[in-house]
């Protein structure tokens, strides 16, 4: 069978209709003729050919019953982003990163802050893990223990049902996250597995010796080498080894197992029925395993996304995935749809690249690899965009590619070794206070975790200016390298970058507020052993109430994002579908990232950006280039033109062009 049987979909199309009544059954027929030949291309690469059919209509079935289960007011929701289906790649998207608790306790507090975030122009909520994990160590919140229910410690389904409900009224998406890869071993499937019961027994992976396990560990790297060495647990109630990627209480789902993608369709229509907008695919690359590679990014890896995609988009076509995807360059397109032949997959992807490339340069003060590596990207599949970020909750693995490396005539280990070094502040003259993340002393590999103010050198330099007796910590100090000024402006730097690139732009909660790391992470039992917890701070509500004071480092911070949040909400071209064209200064200014912006329907934007400690001149021409012209300044950020010139000062920017709304 080559497709979908025609009198499995006539019979479907009918029982819409009966469903969902004449309109949004049709609406139903319709996206059901457009991806059952997705879904049944995909299903027999991952399904065995004589199952292929009747799971495809078990499938369908499914999806048709939480289309009929799915509120009026997300029917409506759905129909307007079909008109309009690419709403999430608008310049009016504008994210914001938080755990719910350590944002406002509850997920009723998150809803009575809504006004803080307004004023942050946010039109997206990321809401970090927030189904029920196991008890204790749960790596964030990774280690989910049931999908059906929300973290007691944050609130219930009714109370997450009710976020949903605010947000939408204010236009803002909400995102979820949904954990893919594995479970929890108190969830209620694992509890059943190791109990003997043979039906979920195949929703796991047990070995009854180290035979297998060894032959697949001669290719598998290890995910957290300190933490949690090797990919295998022994199960000492049932002496066989599970599978467990991630941490010994993280076991890994079989995927080559209809009933695990079924059981977490339902999951996501759930989800999706609740309100949840976007759907964080946690751990996506991990979903297939495969004897003799590195079990990640696997081609049937791939499928089960567009399964997921064609089974989302019909039940609930308002509804969007994000691939977590913290892969290389070259095999993240993939999971956007990005393979010799195209097909749908997620939406959104993470842009891991250009935060890595942000920070490199900061700590080189040099753009040229930047440059390099993001001039010679290839597009995104039409309808689909980035994520962008200056931090997340992760870590920063220092991702710089071997051959971009070499293309710049650096050595790529020791570049590496250089960052990881620079962020820890062991290297002379750094103004980083980052920490080292899972150094392996076999590969050399170290990785860094730190707050954005701790990074930047802020956090650094207000305790010094504390501990100097000038009283107080209001800006002013103009050193251009270290000081407060000098910090304040690397850190609207990068948010002017990461706004302006392409993508959703993300702030991770409490950079809006200049918050540095939390030293008192590690008192927290459940997470006393993971130094990630130095970069999620509670959010400091005492802090905020500064605020609007320009002349502290929050107001100064927050201020700015707004600044940034209005610019991009009246700029077309930066549009997240926006055509971006990297500039070539490597000779001119070799510290100035540039890039232009352009979209059909709108006058193209270049933005410069200044990595440097000192001052550059640039001929206006770099403008130009870029298909804009000098008069019209966006959004200068204390850059300065003057007759044929543009003065950006040490660590400046500025959007250029535009048409003004």
């Amino acid at each position: 069978m080559n497709g979908a049987p025609e009198e499995t979909l006539a019979q479907l199309s009918s029982r819409a209709v009966e469903a969902l009544g004449a309109s949004d059954g049709a609406g139903f027929e319709a996206r059901l003729r457009l991806v059952a030949p997705d879904l049944w291309e995909a299903l027999t690469v991952i399904a065995p050919a004589e199952s292929v059919d009747d799971l495809g209509t078990a499938l369908l079935a499914d999806a048709l019953a939480a289309a009929r289960d799915r509120p009026a007011p997300l029917r409506v929701l759905d129909r307007h982003r079909e008109v309009d289906p690419t709403w999430f790649l608008s310049e009016q998207m504008i994210g914001y990163v938080c755990y719910a608790d350590r944002f406002a306790d509850r997920l009723g507090g998150v809803l009575d802050r809504l006004d803080y975030l307004a004023e942050l122009g946010v039109s997206y909520l990321h809401l970090m893990p927030l189904l029920r994990p196991r008890d204790g160590e749960n790596d964030g919140g990774y280690a989910v223990a049931d999908y059906e229910q929300v973290d007691p410690r944050v609130g219930t389904m009714a109370d997450l049902e009710r976020l949903a409900t605010g947000l939408r009224e204010r236009g803002i998406a909400l995102c979820v996250d949904l954990v893919l890869n594995h479970t929890a071993q108190e969830h209620a499937w694992a509890r059943a597995a190791e109990a003997g019961d043979p039906t979920y027994r195949d929703y796991y992976r047990f070995f009854g010796d180290r035979t297998v396990p060894d032959a697949f560990e001669r290719t598998l790297p290890e995910v957290f080498p300190d933490m949690a060495p090797g990919s295998f647990t022994h199960l000492e109630s049932t002496d066989e080894w599970v599978w467990t990627t991630f941490h010994e209480f993280q076991w890994d789902l079989d995927w080559s197992n209809p009933a695990v993608l079924r059981e977490m369709l339902g999951v996501i229509f759930r989800l999706a029925n609740r309100g949840v907008d976007v759907l964080r695919l946690d751990a996506a690359p991990f979903l297939w395993k495969r004897l003799g590679t590195n079990c990640q990014n696997q081609p049937e890896a791939h499928r089960i996304l567009q399964v997921l995609r064609a089974l989302t988009h019909l039940a609930a076509p308002g509804v969007v995935l994000k691939a977590e995807a913290i892969v290389g360059p070259d095999e993240l397109l993939g999971y956007l749809g990005a393979h010799a032949v195209q097909r749908p997959e997620c939406h959104l992807a993470y842009d891991n690249q250009l935060m890595v490339l942000l920070w490199s340069t900061m700590a080189t003060r040099d753009a040229r690899l930047a440059s390099h590596v993001l001039r010679r990207r290839p597009a995104l599949p039409a309808g689909t965009g980035w994520v962008s970020y200056v931090r997340c909750h992760d870590d920063i693995g220092w991702a710089i590619g071997d051959d971009d490396a070499r293309a710049l005539g650096l050595d790529p280990f020791a570049h590496r070794r250089f960052l990881a070094d620079f962020y820890a502040g062991r290297f002379p003259g750094s103004f980083a206070e980052g920490v080292d993340f899972q150094a392996n002393p076999e590969t050399g590999d170290i990785r860094t975790c730190g707050a954005t103010a701790a990074l930047t050198g802020l956090q650094r330099s207000l305790v010094n200016l504390e501990r100097g007796g000038e009283g107080g910590v209001e800006v002013g100090d103009r050193a251009e390298q270290g000081g407060v000024e000098g910090a304040l402006r690397r850190i609207e730097l990068l948010y002017s970058v990461v706004y302006a690139h392409g993508g959703i732009p993300l702030i991770w909660s409490g950079d809006e507020l200049a918050q540095g790391n939390d030293h008192l992470w590690d008192l927290d039992p459940r997470h006393s052993d993971d130094n990630r917890w130095i970069h999620r701070p509670r959010l400091d509500w005492e802090a905020a109430e500064r605020r609007h004071d320009v002349s502290t480092p929050q107001g100064c911070i927050f201020t700015a994002l707004q600044a940034l949040a209005d610019a991009r909400r009246s700029t077309q071209s930066l549009r997240s579908d926006a055509v971006t064209t990297v500039l070539d200064l490597d000779f001119a200014a070799p510290s100035v990232l540039a890039f232009a912006r352009r979209h059909p329907r709108a006058a193209p934007v270049v933005v410069v950006a200044n990595f440097g400690d000192h001052p550059v001149d640039l001929d206006l021409e770099v403008l130009w280039r870029g298909g804009t012209t000098p008069a019209a300044p966006r959004l200068a950020g204390e850059a300065r033109v003057e007759q044929d010139r543009l003065h950006l000062p040490a660590w400046g920017y500025g959007w250029f062009g535009g048409d003004v709304q």
